[in-house]
């Protein structure tokens, strides 16, 4: 059996969105009700990375290194993990499906430390993977200590197997999996997706 936790960060400061991004309702739930029914099909638990208050449901992990950005957050979920893998994904990718986390998991080998997607304009997602904590933790540390805030220079670090996206388009909702939701705009889009 696959030993995976999720988690989801809510942490970000949603600036460009004028509020909480989290919790934005979209089809009837919010958007961090949406992604942890999609994550609990797939993790033992899911948890929330983050938040400034108590959503009824769900454990917070407060972070180690408060505005540290996603960085600070995958730091906290690796610090707290029990489990051999850990599955996070940011609050404002509200499309992500159980079929993703997956294909993830097919690609979590013993010699990777992070399985990590590539969207469809070739950029890697760091906030929506699988991360292994033994081997990935003691990274983040150091980069922590040395002033980095970007995830990307962690999948550096590590062993990551990057997923490629023709790797994943054969899957329902692949064309909307990295949907980010960032603005007002990207919401009301968001919602037209569902309609």
């Amino acid at each position: 059996m696959f030993d995976v936790e999720g988690f989801i960060l809510v942490g970000g400061q949603s600036r460009r969105m004028g509020r909480d991004k989290s919790q934005l309702i979209l089809g009837g739930q919010t958007l961090i009700e949406r992604i942890a029914e999609k994550l609990s099909a797939f993790a033992c638990s899911v948890s929330l990375v983050g938040a400034r208050k108590d959503y009824p449901g769900f454990r917070n992990i407060p972070d180690i290194h408060p505005s540290w950005g996603a960085l600070g957050g995958i730091h906290a979920t690796l610090s707290t993990a029990k489990t051999e893998w850990v599955a996070i994904v940011g609050c404002d990718l509200p499309f992500v499906t159980h079929d993703l986390f997956t294909r993830f998991q097919s690609f979590a080998a013993d010699a990777v430390d992070a399985v990590i997607p590539i969207q469809a304009d070739g950029r890697p997602q760091p906030v929506c993977g699988l991360y292994r904590p033994a081997t990935c933790l003691p990274e983040i540390e150091k980069l922590i200590a040395a002033g980095e805030h970007t995830p990307r220079a962690l999948l550096g670090k590590v062993r990551t197997r990057y997923v490629e996206f023709h790797e994943l388009k054969d899957l329902p909702g692949a064309e909307h999996f990295f949907f980010n939701v960032n603005t007002p705009e990207d919401f009301e889009r968001a919602r037209n997706l569902i309609d």
